[in-house]
């Protein structure tokens, strides 16, 4: 196990490292597996293009939140934002999202109605349930194949736009609007395919983009880098280009509280934390990018006395809760803290016996946001 470990720490350093690497390496084996990853994502695409392979339309619009890396963009906060503005401009929406790694991502399934919650996070997905949870007038459903999962939103809620969860790659649906995001600090990674990089398909492929959208914009800064703009702008050639930031909240859970379901009752922001500030505590979280996760905390002004990383989408065993109550212990802290995706995975394992702070993020566009929905009010209405 720890050798497994050992190596896919090695391939997830050449992944995120720099381009250059000697010529007997492991990132030049990983470099050609790239290229036959490569050929193999162009002729699908030269299929479904020729029609090879057939795509097929719903009976509504429909807006993809997409990217071309794997890794956190932050697809479900833009997902849950657009259809909220969405509704807010008096379109009926529902939400379509693949359910990864949930117990109906196969055979597809209602998640929400958009008053009542069908699934748990493990039928449904952590993504999926988190915007159910999120969104409660906001019909969620899920599927591998999204456009029988389109369908089944269409017959049981008639939506006007189906807001379509990481689907840029899913050619087999065809889309009106494709909202690709990209990380404003490492859009690309180090510009190679997977496995060598963290592309799932060429930069080119950002010219089947609509628009583009630079996400985790850093505090204080509304423009995006000359060099970055410089680099879509060559594939996408007049296609607007959005910036936007995640803007963190918390919610504390009390110690011995079973963690449920419900709504949240209240969020709070960075400057809300007042004493709790004051007293260390020790987090945890099994996301794309746990290091952004720890960084969101110290930006909250938390006083950190360590944390513990697990793989993205990783269920919670009664060692693993045991272990981190343990190692909470060890270091003195007095609180927990997690991320709201984490958070549902625990709740076969909850209570705790410290009280929990739980983070999430919003997205915001800032000044720019009436000009983002008017550019999709302008595309729905083509």
């Amino acid at each position: 196990m720890h050798a497994l470990r050992s190596i896919k720490t090695k391939i997830e350093s050449v992944m995120t490292g720099e381009a250059k690497a000697p010529l007997l390496s492991l990132a030049s084996a990983l470099y050609t597996l790239s290229l036959v990853y490569g050929a193999g994502q162009k002729l699908r695409e030269f299929a479904y293009r020729q029609g090879i392979i057939r795509s097929y339309r719903l009976p509504c619009k429909v807006i993809c939140i997409g990217n071309i890396t794997v890794g956190g963009t932050g697809k479900t906060p833009m997902t849950m934002h657009v259809a909220r503005e969405i509704k807010a401009s008096g379109f009926k929406a529902a939400i379509v999202s693949r359910g990864y790694r949930g117990g109906a991502e196969g055979r597809g399934g209602i998640v929400s109605d958009g008053n009542s919650i069908w699934m748990g996070p493990e039928q449904a997905g952590d993504e999926p349930y988190l915007i159910a949870r999120s969104l409660s007038d906001v019909p969620v459903v899920v599927g591998k194949n999204r456009y029988a999962a389109g369908m089944l939103a269409v017959h049981n809620f008639q939506p006007d736009v189906i807001v379509l969860d990481d689907g840029f790659q899913h050619l087999r649906l065809k889309r009106d609007i494709d909202l690709v995001l990209l990380d404003h600090a490492h859009p690309v990674g180090n510009a190679h395919l997977l496995p060598r990089g963290i592309l799932r398909e060429p930069v080119s492929s950002l010219a089947r983009s609509t628009a583009c959208i630079l996400t985790r914009r850093p505090a204080g800064r509304d423009d995006a880098p000359a060099a970055v703009v410089d680099l879509i702008q060559k594939y996408t050639r007049q296609s607007p280009i959005f910036s936007s930031s995640h803007d963190p909240y918390y919610y504390v859970i009390d110690s011995h509280e079973q963690i449920s379901g419900n709504g949240v009752v209240g969020r709070y922001s960075r400057r809300d934390a007042g004493g709790l500030k004051d007293e260390s505590i020790f987090g945890f979280s099994g996301i794309a990018r746990n290091t952004d996760f720890q960084n969101t905390v110290k930006d909250l002004g938390f006083k950190s006395g360590g944390f513990l990383e697990f793989p993205d989408h990783h269920r919670y065993t009664t060692h693993d809760f045991n272990y981190i109550q343990s190692k909470a212990a060890d270091a003195g802290a007095r609180r927990l803290i997690t991320t709201e995706k984490d958070l549902f995975r625990l709740s076969l394992q909850s209570p705790f016996s410290l009280e929990l702070i739980v983070v999430g993020v919003k997205v915001s566009f800032g000044d720019d946001q009436a000009q983002f929905m008017s550019f999709i009010k302008e595309q729905l209405s083509l």
